[in-house]
């Protein structure tokens, strides 16, 4: 029985479903948990769908909960029948919801992994992962394909932001995702009206902090062995005022710069806790990358979390780079 005939019986026989994005969540990560959790609640399921941080849903993505089906991560219970989690290659990257992985493999029940990360761990009982798919709300739309689910307007507008956001408007798409696009448009996306949501709007306090963060931008045209990297980073006090999408957002802004193959942007979440995102234009792997530094992600796109001042953490990130 294949991982994908695997996960589909677990998902037909479900009656309690929990379904986990990773913390931070982005349109991939939620708006498959959401595709995948609104068909199960169709299909007569007790579904709830989470993530460990931060507390609030981001703004751009709440339009997705059409069935009301998030929760606080306080709510989830320490075990389920089914656990999915969706777009997290790590039990770390669930963060505070993680230890649900083991306590529900410990009460007998399962764990089901659906995560297109070359980096994922195969942490549960069941794994439906393909590093080849542009994002995991494709493998989502495959098994509800085979579950046998109409992918009606609301499914395909989560399965859409998804698709969407990983694949940088479909600068990474393939035939088969845009065969599966036509499919969401047909089904009564609205393809300006979401991806302008999604990518393209911010509020009048996202130029300010932009220009902060630009302005003490770095280019550093010896790095990863002449090939370049840019880099910046913002402190909590830069995004006092901005969304989580737009600290999310600035390293599109760095990774334009076309004298550097790599880009780095370095974020404050905590004191002295910091996230960085990586961005490669070219064959060089960040994900080998940030794997050595603890994190994962895709060849192009990666990230990891570190701690400490951040000037030693961008000397670490330049020394991993020149390996």
């Amino acid at each position: 029985m294949s991982d994908l005939d695997g996960a589909v019986e677990l998902l037909r026989a479900a009656t309690d479903v929990t379904l986990l994005a990773h913390v931070h969540p982005d349109a991939d990560a939620l708006g498959s948990a959401l595709a995948l959790g609104l068909a199960l609640h169709r299909r007569g399921a007790t579904v709830r769908v989470s993530f460990g941080e931060p507390d609030e849903v981001p703004e751009t993505l709440r339009p997705l909960d059409f069935a009301g089906l998030l929760v606080p991560a306080a709510e989830v219970p320490e075990h389920a029948p089914l656990l999915v989690a969706l777009d997290t290659g790590s039990v770390q990257r669930l963060g505070r919801l993680g230890t649900r992985v083991a306590s529900t493999i410990d009460a007998g029940g399962q764990v089901l992994v659906v995560d297109h990360h070359a980096s994922n761990t195969r942490y549960g009982t069941h794994h439906v992962v393909d590093e080849h798919a542009v994002a995991t709300a494709a493998l989502v739309a495959e098994l509800l394909d085979q579950l046998g689910v109409e992918l009606d307007a609301q499914i395909a507008q989560c399965l859409y932001a998804g698709i969407v956001t990983d694949t940088g408007g479909f600068r990474r798409a393939t035939p088969e995702t845009h065969q599966l696009a036509a499919r969401l448009l047909a089904a009564g996306v609205d393809p300006d009206k979401t991806t302008r949501r999604l990518m393209d709007e911010h509020p009048f306090a996202f130029l300010p902090m932009l220009s902060t963060v630009l302005g003490r931008a770095v280019l550093d045209g010896d790095a990863v062995g002449g090939r370049g990297l840019v880099y910046t980073y913002v402190t909590q006090e830069d995004a006092k005022d901005v969304r989580p999408e737009e600290v999310e957002a600035v390293v599109d802004f760095v990774r334009t710069t076309h004298e550097a193959e790599v880009a780095a942007v370095v974020k404050e979440i905590g004191p002295q806790r910091w996230s960085v995102s990586l961005r490669s234009v070219s064959d060089v792997d960040v994900q080998a990358v940030a794997v050595a530094l603890g994190g994962g992600g895709h060849r192009r796109a990666a990230g990891y979390t570190a701690e400490g001042p951040v000037e030693p953490i961008l000397a670490a990130l330049r020394k991993a780079l020149s390996r």
